[in-house]
């Protein structure tokens, strides 16, 4: 259980961080985990919408200064991987690929991107520009997962929810960790 009170303290000490958007890291976790929740998500899905961006707080400030690709994605799935397995793991280290996937094959979706987020983009690799690329993420076991998980993303930016109840998640965490 104490790395489980390590993601609580994390989320707790560096989450009020804004990251390019007007809530913190720490709301748009929540905001995450509430849409999954309305979706009828299962509990993996919804632990993976909560700790999505993990990744970008286990870096320090100074990593945001610098314009690059901080890989948030992929360090935020190894430390899920080892706590709850594939299930929470793959749909975090995909929701940038998914990101990529989406703007590749809808400039809309693009569009409705908010700026902090084609800011990312660009840095991320852009849009996949191969069909082999397009091709080998469609087939991937939790393309429907992370594509889920990407939209959760986008729309949990609310600047009106204020909502910052970690702990009410904990259960959760932990009934995932034992099964893991």
């Amino acid at each position: 259980m104490q790395a489980l009170e390590r993601i609580q303290t994390l989320y707790n000490n560096y989450g009020n961080k804004q990251y390019g958007e007007k809530i913190s890291q720490l709301q748009h976790a929540i905001q995450c985990a509430k849409l999954a929740e309305q979706n009828h998500a299962s509990d993996s899905l919804i632990a993976a919408s909560l700790l999505h961006d993990i990744g970008h707080l286990l870096y320090n400030d100074e990593i945001a200064t610098l314009n690059l690709n901080d890989r948030h994605e992929t360090l935020g799935a190894q430390l899920l991987q080892n706590l709850f397995g594939s299930e929470v793991a793959q749909p975090v280290k995909l929701h940038v690929l998914a990101k990529r996937y989406l703007c590749s094959i809808n400039q809309g979706y693009y569009e409705g991107l908010s700026e902090a987020s084609k800011e990312s983009l660009a840095l991320q690799g852009g849009v996949l520009e191969s069909a082999s690329q397009k091709a080998a993420f469609e087939k991937h076991p939790c393309f429907e997962q992370a594509l889920d998980l990407r939209h959760w993303d986008d729309e949990g930016k609310n600047e009106q929810d204020n909502d910052v109840d970690f702990s009410r998640y904990m259960p959760l965490l932990e009934s995932l960790h034992q099964r893991a």
